[in-house]
């Protein structure tokens, strides 16, 4: 007869390659039943967008049948974000606060912020996204959401939603075209809004689209903006990459840690199929080897991308099998991964 120690002993010897404990000591396994051969049981994630959830279900169910003799195995997978750093502002909740930063601009960061949003709200998480970029603010556009966040009856501001994400971004503020030519106080203040006269409720993302750059702007949202961990966009050419590393560099100053590395624009795919390195080659892992970041992942350089962020429908969304989208669903999975890592470090 199967009993719930053995169910338990076999579990134990499943190990999460990323948190490097086995599931078990993880606390990711609950509500063990057992019916005759059969046994059940929940996989208990650290977060939807997990990129190893086929594989721990594999693994689990093997190893259950394995050295218990169970005929059946059914696993039910849920998830539970826990972050023991997350944020708490004006009675929000940010379990993560991730930002999206470049060395320079033009290497497509807000359009690899907007659709790492998308794709971690497609997984089933609660996601947010700030649109931090003041002088740019590309965000609206992209996710095609107009109109002004307005509060009812006395309470908090309420954020736009676009495909399932909660949105602010100064570009609901301003009149179109118009630039704003604000120095340090006046960002530092805006933002500061941003966080405590907003409804945002509980995330488990908050996703923020920084500036491109290391200047004063970085360094007064960096103040303001509690976060948790950065991500640097840039693309395989070399003046994309030098910029990157001052942003890498200005990070770990500021005692934001680094989740990892995005390269966009890695290659253009032919009519024949070949690769054409517009932008050269292997800057990302160069990078990566530089400064012991991870590399998320790369992008290729497919119009279909800019073409949908110009409609207002995130590639993720209206091109779900194009290459580029495919990568972008796999880096945003890779950082919920990262973060969970973070976290359980923290711990």
């Amino acid at each position: 007869m199967i009993t719930k120690e053995q169910v338990l002993s076999a579990l134990s010897v499943v190990i999460d390659p990323d948190l490097q404990k086995d599931l078990v000591s993880l606390g990711m396994i609950e509500d063990i039943k057992i019916e005759g051969s059969k046994v059940s049981f929940t996989l208990v994630l650290t977060t939807p967008a997990c990129p190893l959830r086929a594989q721990l279900e594999r693994d689990a169910r093997r190893a259950v049948q394995v050295m218990t003799g169970a005929q059946e195995v059914e696993i039910h997978t849920t998830s539970r974000v826990h972050n023991p750093k997350k944020v708490d502002i004006s009675g929000n909740e940010f379990k993560h606060v991730i930002a999206i930063g470049s060395g320079k601009g033009g290497v497509g960061k807000s359009t690899v912020a907007a659709n790492i949003a998308i794709g971690l709200a497609q997984d089933g998480a609660s996601v947010g996204l700030l649109d931090a970029d003041i002088y740019g603010p590309n965000i609206p556009r992209m996710l095609g959401i107009t109109g002004t966040p307005q509060a009812e009856d006395g309470a908090k501001v309420k954020p736009l939603v676009a495909h399932g994400v909660q949105v602010v971004s100064i570009g609901f503020f301003v009149a179109d075209g118009q630039p704003l030519i604000w120095r340090g106080p006046m960002l530092h203040s805006a933002v500061q809004q941003f966080l405590t006269d907003f409804d945002w409720g509980s995330l488990d993302y908050l996703i923020v689209d920084l500036p491109p750059g290391t200047g004063d702007v970085q360094l007064s949202l960096s103040q303001t903006l509690p976060i948790s961990g950065a991500v640097v966009v840039t693309t395989p050419q070399a003046v994309s990459t030098d910029d990157a590393f001052r942003a890498i560099s200005m990070f770990d100053k500021l005692e934001i840690p680094m989740l990892g590395i995005v390269e966009n624009m890695a290659y253009l795919r032919l009519p024949d199929g070949s690769q054409m390195p517009v932008f050269g080659a292997g800057g990302g892992q160069r990078l990566e080897d530089l400064t012991g970041v991870p590399l998320l992942g790369s992008i290729p350089l497919e119009p279909e991308v800019g073409i949908d962020g110009d409609r207002g429908t995130p590639a993720v969304l209206a091109s779900p099998d194009n290459p580029a989208s495919e990568a972008i669903r796999a880096i945003a999975r890779n950082l919920a991964a990262q973060s969970s890592k973070q976290a359980h470090e923290a711990e």
